[in-house]
């Protein structure tokens, strides 16, 4: 064979492959970049490599998909149900920066969950007559029975109250139960199954400082408002609403509080929450302060008993009023009264007595302090201040047994106590 006519068949047989081989990369371009990037939702290992060295895979637009085309494998394993997205959030997915994707995905999953409290209470006002003072507060549905949870502040002594949820849609709220002490209510409403969205409760033991939250309630009215910032630091203190007690463990935020937030929802970056906000240290009382929320394991253990009997059953010891003192190298709590026949007066603590005195002729009564009983410690914990000591007997229950420390006649001793 001559050798031109060899070159035209080697020529030939190439061009056969090199145009085989185009039609085919176009084929599977084609393919690829009609895949829909649905949000939640990842590539397979193959594809998300090819999409890191070619920036077109990441300008996929949406578009239907392929009958044959296998389930999508979840983003992030969640025991969340799957939202209804949005469908410009659909749409505009694959444009979102993977921070936008998570707050609009957070958003997206709960702000159903999130309701508008209005409450109002009526005064009566000499020469005014009745005066109803309105109010307003946030709450998150807590299961497909219709039981909200909110704080204890926004609905206490109110006489009345409605929810209003994501669809407009407002309902009167009855108070089931409420928590005083720890800021915490439950109110229930009639309302169809299918517009309640409960919460997923996080287990808040396990949070970091520097963690992403994300807050949503009503500041001002305004329903279901997002914001966003960090954990600031974890196991805060805030004086409580009840005398001689403080709200304990409260994680503390940098995510803007205003009134109206309190009773809304703090969530992590899975949509799940992880407290309550409840308050702001604020010098000016608006967004520019401390932010502090109740965690969702102090809701988890307090909303049953609510649920079930209107109120925390705490062991009570039979001690009306303390004193913190500090005399003789000696820090404690001095006992000034007892419950008649409590727990404390049956266990023999002792408090103040009241003592005749003569003056001249007259006689008259006075207070003898010393022979009460000093509290320095409570199953070994030590009580410097009120708030110490309650702490530790509000984690108790009727018929436990603790044990104090006291001082009595200079000596210290150990006393028994069980709880009523």
């Amino acid at each position: 064979m001559k050798k031109p006519t060899l070159i035209l068949l080697f020529a030939t047989i190439l061009g056969f492959i090199l145009i085989t081989v185009s039609l085919s990369l176009l084929f599977t371009e084609e393919k690829l970049t009609n895949a829909q990037t649905l949000p939640f939702f990842q590539r397979s290992k193959n594809d998300t490599d090819k999409a890191d060295k070619n920036a077109k895979y990441a300008q996929n637009k949406p578009a239907a998909v392929a009958p044959e085309r296998s389930l999508p494998i979840p983003e992030n394993l969640s025991t969340l149900p799957r939202p209804n997205e949005s469908p410009l959030f659909v749409e505009r997915y694959a444009e979102l920066i993977p921070e936008e994707r998570i707050s609009v995905q957070v958003y997206e999953r709960c702000n159903k969950s999130v309701v508008n409290i209005d409450t109002r209470t009526t005064y009566n006002v000499f020469f005014l007559g009745e005066i109803d003072e309105p109010g307003a507060g946030s709450g998150v549905v807590l299961d497909k029975e219709g039981h909200i949870l909110t704080n204890s502040h926004v609905v206490s002594k109110v006489d009345s109250v409605m929810v209003t949820f994501f669809n407009g849609e407002s309902y009167p709220a009855t108070l089931v139960g409420e928590d005083p002490i720890t800021d915490l209510a439950v109110l229930k409403v009639r309302v169809p199954a299918s517009d309640l969205y409960p919460v997923i409760l996080a287990d808040s033991s396990r949070l970091l400082v520097g963690q992403k939250i994300f807050a949503i309630g009503n500041p001002f009215g305004l329903e279901r408002t997002l914001t966003s910032g960090l954990i600031s630091s974890l196991n805060r203190s805030i004086p409580s609403r009840v005398e001689a007690r403080s709200i304990k463990g409260l994680i503390q935020i940098d995510a803007a509080i205003n009134p109206g937030n309190s009773g809304g929802a703090l969530l992590d970056t899975q949509g799940q929450m992880i407290g309550i906000n409840t308050a702001i240290a604020s010098q000016s009382g608006g967004s520019h302060g401390v932010g502090f929320a109740i965690p969702a394991n102090t809701v988890s253990r307090i909303i049953p008993q609510l649920i079930k009997n209107g109120k925390v059953i705490r062991g009570d010891i039979g001690i009306e009023a303390v004193r913190a003192i500090e005399q003789d190298s000696v820090r404690g709590l001095l006992i000034r009264s007892l419950v008649p026949d409590g727990a404390a007066v049956k266990a023999g603590l002792r408090g103040p007595k009241i003592v005749k005195v003569r003056f001249g002729m007259e006689v008259g009564f006075k207070i003898d302090w010393s022979v009460a009983d000093i509290i320095v410690a409570v199953n070994g914990i030590e009580t410097k201040k009120a708030d110490d000591f309650t702490t530790v007997i509000d984690d108790h229950k009727p018929g436990d047994r603790i044990q104090l420390d006291i001082i009595r006649n200079g000596k210290r001793i150990q006393i028994p106590v069980v709880l009523e």
